[in-house]
């Protein structure tokens, strides 16, 4: 196994940002309404602009169309295009289910044949894709990969994806409203795509990521789901889509994003925590040598949830090394780490010999990521 270093990151982020008082103007308002639950979700997750693939008038960029936007700007004259050997693409919002997210990319980009994996799910995705294109480059299979993390939530946020459940509901009851557990997500969830170049050396001039490790563990041999789409919970099982008609697609939003806040406020934390104590005795590893903690949060809700867990176990990640710009892009689910890194890398805050921790929990089933990396 050979060394392997990031040597570029990109990102593409579509249009403006939006602020918090004009997502409805964007996202319309379903039923007519404004949400009763968005001033709260709001001042809880601390989110204050993030970006959409459309607006009004404008080009409705695709999933595969931001993808390829942002692997469009990792090349130049010294690294083009035809260099690269491999394309891992990870997605939770997919425009399609066949053909797979990477072919699209691919095709967007109009490449020369290359090797592809797309990697299915939510936020792990980007950092399924990650270790991969880092896997295939150690091994020596090949010299350049590029891995990708994407997302285009608001087109399943958008009123007229709520109007019909709205219709059927208000045929039962007078006051028809949105479930809390499909609301919620409405007010989290934004698009963009973020890019990565992985290689065998790292680069002459500037700073390069060495890749340590990258350990991900899943615990959906023990947890029910939490967060889904294209189906409903019946107890603690999921009925997908396929066994449910095309009236229930509509009436029930199964395509919207759900999440079981319950599930996720007794799990996320404590389950993520138990993971990293096992990455930290595998390897060996002293976390007061970190200078750079890149934690994928959800929401700023969790931000001293995961502090105080982590200080009660007796783990050193101080709060004055971590680095988030949730506030300023929103949950971009896949692609976070992604951004967080191309900001540090970009923007020139990064000194040689420096670690890069990331921290990425996902919590469709709670599985979990956690990465080092240091600073050449």
């Amino acid at each position: 196994m050979q060394d392997v270093f990031i040597t570029r990151l990109s990102k593409f982020l579509p249009y403006d940002p939006v602020s918090n008082d004009e997502m409805e103007s964007v996202l319309g308002m379903v039923g007519g309404k404004p949400s009763k639950v968005r001033p709260l979700i709001l001042r809880n997750n601390g989110i204050k602009s993030r970006h959409y693939a459309f607006r009004e008038g404008k080009h409705t960029y695709t999933n595969a169309e931001l993808t390829a936007q942002a692997i469009k700007q990792l090349f130049d004259k010294e690294l083009t295009a035809e260099d690269i050997q491999l394309l891992a693409c990870g997605t939770s919002s997919p425009d399609q289910t066949l053909p797979s997210h990477a072919s699209m990319v691919h095709g967007e980009l109009g490449m020369h044949p290359v090797e592809l994996f797309s990697f299915s799910g939510s936020c792990n995705t980007g950092m399924q894709a990650f270790k991969y294109a880092y896997l295939a480059v150690a091994a020596g299979d090949v010299a350049h990969a590029v891995a990708t993390g994407s997302e285009r939530f608001s087109k399943f946020l958008t009123a007229d994806r709520f109007q019909p459940e709205i219709d059927k509901v208000q045929e039962i009851e007078e006051n028809g409203f949105i479930a809390f557990e499909k609301d919620f997500l409405r007010w989290m969830l934004s698009d963009g795509a973020g890019a990565a170049v992985f290689q065998d050396k790292p680069n002459q001039d500037g700073v390069s990521l060495k890749i340590e490790w990258i350990d991900i563990a899943s615990y959906a041999g023990r947890l029910e789901t939490c967060m889904y789409s294209g189906g409903v919970k019946e107890g603690s099982a999921l009925k997908g889509y396929n066994d449910m008609t095309p009236e229930e697609w509509m009436s029930e939003s199964v395509f919207s994003i759900k999440q079981d806040t319950r599930l996720l406020g007794d799990n996320i934390v404590p389950r993520g925590v138990d993971f990293l104590e096992d990455v930290i005795k595998k390897h060996n590893f002293d976390t007061r040598s970190v200078n750079w903690f890149l934690p994928h949060l959800s929401s700023e809700f969790f931000r001293m949830k995961i502090h105080n867990e982590l200080v009660s176990r007796g783990i050193d990640l101080p709060l004055d090394v971590w680095y988030t710009n949730l506030s300023r892009l929103g949950n971009v689910g896949s692609a976070s780490a992604y951004f967080m890194l191309e900001e540090l890398m970009n923007e020139g805050k990064l000194k040689k010999g420096e670690r890069v921790f990331i921290m990425v929990p996902e919590s469709a089933r709670f599985s979990y990521t956690y990465a080092l990396l240091t600073v050449v």
